[in-house]
This record gives structure tokens, sequence and C-alpha cells, in this order.
């Protein structure tokens, strides 16, 4: 299926998907999500993982999944992580990205990893989009989630609450918004004028000081900048108010939102676009996407896991690589 390159038809894109934590719903959301995907498009794809935990996942899911698989092995029990299992999500993660940088793959779809057992196995960074953020030597990556209703990139990700505002600068905030407008009008659809909102840290956008003076002091000169920096055919508005920016968003008032922070961004997406919402990477030379949920142990193994966020990462993965090869 594949040549010696590794891609599928020449000239045809090529995406890779890795497993993620083999005590999880990994194996069983991607199996799920491959057997559903058009045969045009699992003729082009390639499983970083375990052959044996994706014939698993696709028992438990009652499908039949047949596109090339290999990666250590991991004798894994659904629900029960441990060393192995840890170490066996890194190892193919690795691999993939390994593959990304040699040109075999044009993107990668992740299934979810568990950062507590990455870390314990190893892995020396917060997740996933570090992790490819040093990797591909990217010194500017936005986490970013495309849902039906909701688009939101984070200025912050994992950090914890009470770091935030120390960490807040105007610099990473214009950085965010330029990756974020980039890709609406790029790859993700929007057309011209795009409206971009930039979403305050504090209560009420810090009720004019009030409540906090991030907004005066970092998130309004950031959007200044980055208004100027967008030109006309970019609507830059901020900060908003958190409480009623997102309801404004799905509403469609808004393209896409820059938050502030992990939680702020998360908690309304998962709300809202749970089943459909897709995590993608901004500011790789390659597209990265992966569902907006966990290793969910508790349904590990029971073929009731919920998969259409995965198969909603794959289709956009296969969206945005054609979008690119375009622009090309």
């Amino acid at each position: 299926m594949f040549n010696r390159r590794g891609r599928g038809i020449v000239g045809a894109m090529a995406i890779g998907i890795t497993l993620g934590d083999p005590a999880g719903i990994g194996p069983e959301v991607v199996a799920a999500a491959i057997a559903a995907a058009p045969p045009a498009l699992r003729g082009e794809l390639r499983v970083f993982g375990d052959p044996a935990c994706l014939a698993r996942g696709a028992a438990a899911m009652g499908v039949t999944v047949d596109v090339p698989c290999d990666g250590v092995a991991c004798a894994a029990v659904p629900g029960q992580p441990d060393l192995a299992s840890g170490a066996a999500q890194v190892a193919w993660l690795e691999a993939a990205i390994a593959a990304a940088r040699a040109g075999l793959v044009d993107g990668l779809v992740t299934a979810p990893i568990s950062k507590t057992w990455a870390q314990r196995a190893g892995l020396a960074f917060p997740g996933h989009t570090e992790l490819l953020a040093a990797r591909f030597g990217t010194d500017e990556v936005a986490m970013t989630f495309v849902g039906p209703r909701l688009t939101v990139a984070l200025a912050t990700v994992h950090i914890p609450l009470s770091a935030v505002a120390g960490a807040l600068t105007a610099a990473r905030i214009v950085a965010v918004g330029r990756l974020l407008a980039s890709a609406l009008v790029d790859e993700l659809g929007a057309t011209a004028p795009v409206r971009l909102g930039v979403v305050g840290l504090n209560p009420h956008a810090g009720e004019h000081g009030l409540l906090g003076d991030d907004e005066a002091r970092v998130i309004a000169p950031a959007i200044a900048t980055l208004a100027a920096a967008l030109g006309p055919t970019v609507q830059v508005t901020g900060p908003l108010v958190p409480d009623a920016a997102f309801r404004d968003a799905v509403e469609g008032r808004y393209h896409g939102l820059v938050a502030m922070y992990h939680d702020q961004a998360l908690i309304p997406v998962k709300v809202i676009d749970f089943e459909h919402a897709v995590n993608v990477t901004l500011g790789l030379p390659i597209v990265r996407t992966s569902p907006d949920h966990g290793t969910a142990y508790d349904l590990a193994g029971t073929g009731r896991a919920r998969w259409a966020s995965t198969a909603a990462a794959l289709t956009l993965a296969a969206r945005m690589i054609g979008q690119r090869r375009a622009r090309r």
C-alpha cells in the first residue's frame, strides 16, 4: 500500500495515527474512526502502535481495520496503566514524529496519552504540544480547539492557574492571534473580514481596573499590535468579557477566539462541541490534530468509547493537509 518512502499513491497525502495510551480508549477510538473513514482516505493511513492493541480495540468496537500498523509491543490491560503502557505510548509518538520529520507522513493524528504515565516513563514534556514544538524546532505554536460552533486558541496551556497572570505577555498573545488568524483563512475556510476576538483574563475583563489590570497592561496593547499586524482583512476585538465572549462566538459573532488559559477555553468547548471538537497544534511544519478528550480508563475495553472526536480529527487533518497542498 505504501511506496518505499512510506507514502501512499504518489502525490496523495499520508497521515500517521498514534494509538496513544494502550491502557486507555486510544486503540478503540482509532479503530472505529479508521473503519468509518472513506476508503480513499483509509488507503493513506499508517498507524504507529502495537498491531495487537489495534486489533483488540477493533474487536471491542466491533469493526475491522486493515491499515499498516507497527510499533513496539505492549501487553497493556485496558483500564490499568503502568510503566510499560507509559513507555509504549511515548515510543509510538516518537516514531510517528520521526516519520513526519523524514517526510514519510504529511500529518499526525494523535490519540490521547496519559501525561502522568508518559512522564513516569521518561517523557520530559507536559504533553503533545510541547513535545512537538521541541522536536520540530518551532518557537511559537498554539494549542487550538476547532469545533462546529467554537474555535479557540490558547495563550497559555499546561501551567497552574496561579501562574497564568505572570506568564501572559503581549508578545505571546500576538503570536497566538497571528497563528489563529492565518489558520482561519488558509485552512479553516473563514472568509474576509475575519472576526477575531481576544478574551480578557479577569471577571468582567477587569471592570476598568477594579478587578485586575491585566487587560489594560498586557491584553489591550497586544490587541493593538495584533490589529496593526493583521491589517484590515482581520477585525480584532477585545479584551472581551469572558462570560459573554463564548456565547457570542457560538452565535457567530467571531470566527475564532484567543483565550488566556486552558480551562477558560476547554470548559465551553467541551460543553458546546465535545463530540466533534478537535485539538489542533498551529505553527508546526506539519498538520497535527487530536480528539479533545483524555484516556477514559473507565471506558477502556468496554466498546462504549465515543469516537466521533477522533473521526473529526482525522477528517480535519485531511482537510488541512489538502489546503496546505493547494496553497503550494
